[in-house]
């Protein structure tokens, strides 16, 4: 087995729309924990580029393993592959911004799999997932809502939240700079004590 087989994967979903701000530099505080670790693979996933289709209902899910779009293969893959997923986003309105809510609304292939076609797990390999969020207030709703719709699509994609980071009050600029991101490394280094 070669050395690049033998690295642990950490898939990423990077939801905000802005590349340098707020929310990548949460993920960026997470990941260098993994990145000096050098025994993990991290694959990235930038949402907003990537403009996901949105879930249709159109129920193709529901008589066979997969999605009419095909535009989110390669994350399913990686998904079935990965031994950590994080899901880095901003909190827009009590909840995701679109293109993380798409991709959230598409997991309904796994409900599917697991309720119409019977597939007990839809995926095998189990895996722990992290939450980081950023947000302009400090109303606690938008964290609930957030991880609350996470838990619920993770109930059948074999998937457990391991623990949830927040930088808020970003309105206010870098007032809780410090204790998010050392909040995110201290997720990170209890992760890879575990793993």
């Amino acid at each position: 087995m070669s050395l690049f087989s033998s690295k642990k994967k950490a898939l990423v979903l990077f939801g905000s729309p802005h590349g340098h701000g707020y929310t990548r530099r949460l993920l960026d505080s997470f990941l260098e924990c993994f990145r000096e670790h050098k025994s993990w693979e991290i694959q990235e996933v930038d949402l907003f580029e990537r403009a996901p289709h949105a879930c249709t209902g159109c129920r193709v899910c529901a008589q066979k393993e997969g999605c009419s779009f095909d535009d989110l293969d390669d994350v399913d893959k990686a998904l079935r592959q990965c031994d950590l997923l994080v899901v880095a986003s901003p909190v827009y309105n009590f909840s995701y911004p679109a293109p993380v809510k798409a991709w959230l609304d598409r997991t309904q292939r796994y409900f599917e799999a697991r309720f119409s076609l019977g597939m007990k797990p839809p995926i095998k390999k189990h895996r722990k997932a992290v939450l980081l969020l950023t947000m302009g207030s400090q109303e606690s709703f938008g964290v609930e809502v957030c991880t609350h719709q996470l838990e619920r699509a993770f109930s059948v994609m074999n998937t457990t939240l391991a623990g949830c980071a927040l930088w808020d009050a970003t309105d206010r600029g870098e007032e809780h700079k410090g204790e998010a991101q050392a909040q995110a490394r201290a997720i990170a280094l209890e992760i890879l004590e575990e793993m």
